[in-house]
């Protein structure tokens, strides 16, 4: 019998998040009990650390998030590790995104989103209704409430340091036309893209992922060579999937991710897969 994993790392949106962006009680409840039987849980996520805590229910507590796709590991409030994309890089990014009309966030350490001022008109076209059909809810939940609530138009670029750059588009032709776009930029600064959707595309430094947050995360709380699992669902959770001891895809992920792992939950994100799968796997 396989020894049980000593840390557990959880991706959040099609994961621990609902198809709405809210983390229920039960999966916060499966979370503490783990954490009381000597476990050790992570959040290993796409989003950013300061779009966590609107969505997650009070007292919510692990002992670690890995954020930005391994860009940022924090312990509490306190970054145990970051890396940022240049200025140079950052410039050069929003220019193309101009030229090409692409929806963009900016994302620096330590400070609010930020979209500039004179790209503001067509951005917020990009978020018009009707909701395109293929767009998933939660995508286009988060980016309503980004334009609405979340994003800084800026005059100019703020901040010296950046955890990563996240595009949409409407329709996957746009998407795609983009990602070639940056395939064109990265000849020029190496860095590293990840997608959870097919309407979006992140940009992080180099050889950045969510397995080399999980490798730094480790080694800060001296946990090398611990057995380890990841519960993921999407393209971006890919190489923590594979990195891992044990890898188990939710039941909504799509099939090519339920044919690398070891195991796929009974429940979807929305039926609260996480919860049931750790309470039936470590009987608590």
């Amino acid at each position: 019998m396989n020894p049980k994993p000593k840390a557990i790392f959880l991706d959040m949106d099609g994961t621990i998040l609902n198809h709405y962006n809210k983390v229920s009680i039960h999966t916060k409840e499966i979370i503490d009990r783990m954490r009381s039987k000597g476990f050790f849980v992570f959040i290993a996520t796409g989003r950013a650390f300061d779009e966590i805590e609107g969505v997650v229910p009070e007292g919510f507590e692990v002992d670690g998030y890995i954020t930005s796709n391994g860009m940022a590991g924090y312990v509490g409030e306190e970054a145990v590790f970051e890396h940022s994309l240049s200025r140079e890089l950052v410039e050069k990014i929003i220019e193309k995104a101009r030229a090409n009309k692409v929806y963009y966030e900016l994302f620096p350490y330590g400070m609010d989103r930020i979209t500039l001022k004179q790209d503001q008109k067509y951005v917020e076209h990009e978020i018009r209704e009707p909701k395109p059909e293929d767009v998933g809810i939660n995508e286009w939940l988060s980016r309503k409430q980004a334009i609405k609530e979340e994003i800084v138009w800026a005059d100019e670029i703020k901040g010296e340091k950046f955890s990563k750059f996240y595009f949409f588009a409407r329709t996957k032709e746009h998407i795609n036309e983009w990602k070639k776009e940056l395939d064109q930029v990265k000849e020029e600064i190496d860095f590293t893209t990840s997608i959870s959707s097919l309407h979006n595309v992140e940009v992080m430094v180099a050889n950045v992922n969510k397995a080399t947050g999980i490798k730094e995360m480790l080694e800060h709380f001296e946990l090398v060579g611990a057995d380890i699992m990841a519960i993921g669902d999407s393209n971006n959770d890919i190489p923590m999937l594979k990195f891992v001891n044990h890898a188990v895809a939710m039941k909504n992920a799509p099939d090519q991710i339920k044919e690398m792992v070891d195991d796929v939950t009974e429940f979807t994100c929305d039926e609260d897969g996480v919860y049931h799968y750790l309470k039936k796997k470590f009987e608590l």
